[in-house]
Parts: structure tokens; C-alpha cells; sequence
């Protein structure tokens, strides 16, 4: 019962995981296809972030319940899984990046064009004023820092799980070589109980002889002392 409740546990777990994998996914096309404005960027991103943060704690629920299977090829199988969804993260990290640059340089791009059309001075001037350029600067500044971020920590936690499955693949090959030397011992076990039964089935074979011999000299000597005609 409790080994098919934790298998309940991980597929759960991984349910989850797909899910908020393609949720990433749906959201980063919604910032690529964004023409603005820099507001519904700035919701979107949030979304992401959060959905992120959720993904990267179902994960790390994935890989402790690979850590804590009774059978070694279960946990291998589980932390292998684990590897490929962090890859998996780091790809829509890195998508999340690119759609963001995208959807900004849209948005600057439908900016321009809007100032170029214009023939309001007040709009031009106002749309060009120093403190919206540093705004717009600094949030694109902040968005790929936070990316630059979490995709070093995704990076961090991939080499720990590479160091555990190195760590299982060099138990799991001295394990193997305790198994080879008791077999060689095993076998040297047998090899010693054969000869040994074949001495003592030698000595019985010895002592029947020389018994046999013994009471035949004994009854030739009777025969001689009891029987002299004979």
C-alpha cells in the first residue's frame, strides 16, 4: 500500500509539472504576440514568474521522491525525469527572454511610428520625455536580471542533480564488485567442499580396503592354526 501510494504521489507530481510546463509555454506566446502595452507586459511577466516559481518547487518535490525509492533503478529512472524537466525549464527560460525582447522592441517599434504619425508636438514630446525612455529601460533592465537569475539557479540545481546521479552510478558500480568477489568466493567455497568429498570418499574407500585385508590375514591365520590339513 505504501509503495503504490508514493507511485500515486509521483504521477500526481508530474501531472502537475506538464501542466504548469504548458501553461509557461501559452503565457510566453501571449508575450510574444503582445503589442502592448508596456502595463500588459509587465501582468504577463508576473504570471510567468509565478508560474515558474510553482514548477521549480514541483520539481524539487519530483526529485525527493526519486531520492527516497527502494529501488535503485525506480530512483534512476525518476532523477533522469527530474534532469529532463529542469532542461525544460531552462529552454522556456530562455524563450521567456527571447519573447520579451520581442515584445518590447514591438511596442518601441509601434511607439515610434505613432510619434512619426502624430502631428501633435505635445504627444511627441511627451512620449519622448527622458523619464519614459529611463522607465521603459530600467523595467527591461529588471526582467532580464530576474531571468538571468532564476536561469542560474536552474543551471545550479542541474549540476546537483548530475552529482547525485554520479554518486548512484559509482555506488551502484561498487555494489557490483562486491557481488563478483563474493561469487568469486562462492565459487572457491565449492571448489574446496568437492575436493574435500572427493578425499574423504578416497580415505573411506582406504579404510574399507585395508579392513578387508585385515580380515582376510586373519582368517588365512585360523585357517592354518584351526585347520593345518586344509
Amino acid at each position: 500500500m505504501a509503495a503504490a501510494a508514493k507511485d500515486v504521489h509521483v504521477r500526481i507530481c508530474a501531472q502537475e509539472i506538464v501542466k504548469h510546463d504548458l501553461e509557461i509555454k501559452a503565457l510566453v506566446q501571449d508575450i510574444r504576440g503582445s503589442p502592448g502595452p508596456l502595463s500588459l507586459l509587465t501582468e504577463l511577466n508576473a504570471k510567468v514568474k509565478e508560474m515558474f516559481q510553482q514548477l521549480r518547487l514541483r520539481i524539487q518535490d519530483l526529485e525527493q521522491m526519486a531520492k527516497e525509492q527502494d529501488k535503485e533503478s525506480d530512483k534512476q529512472t525518476l532523477l533522469a525525469e527530474v534532469e529532463n524537466h529542469r532542461k525544460q525549464m531552462l529552454s522556456n527560460q530562455t524563450a521567456w527572454r527571447k519573447a520579451n525582447l520581442a515584445c518590447k522592441l514591438a511596442i518601441d517599434n509601434y511607439e515610434k511610428d505613432e510619434l512619426l504619425q502624430s502631428g501633435d508636438s505635445s504627444v511627441r514630446q511627451r512620449k519622448m520625455t527622458k523619464e519614459g525612455l529611463v522607465q521603459t529601460a530600467s523595467s527591461i533592465t529588471e526582467s532580464l536580471m530576474s531571468i538571468s537569475r532564476m536561469m542560474s539557479q536552474q543551471v545550479q540545481q542541474s549540476e546537483e542533480s548530475v552529482q547525485t546521479l554520479a554518486t548512484s552510478s559509482r555506488t551502484v558500480q561498487e555494489t557490483n564488485e562486491e557481488f563478483k568477489n563474493m561469487t568469486g568466493t562462492i565459487q572457491l567455497g565449492r571448489k574446496l567442499i568437492t575436493k574435500y568429498n572427493r578425499r574423504e570418499l578416497t580415505d573411506k574407500l582406504l579404510i574399507f580396503l585395508a579392513l578387508a585385508l585385515f580380515l582376510a590375514t586373519v582368517v588365512y591365520i585360523l585357517k592354518k592354526r584351526l585347520f593345518p590339513f586344509l
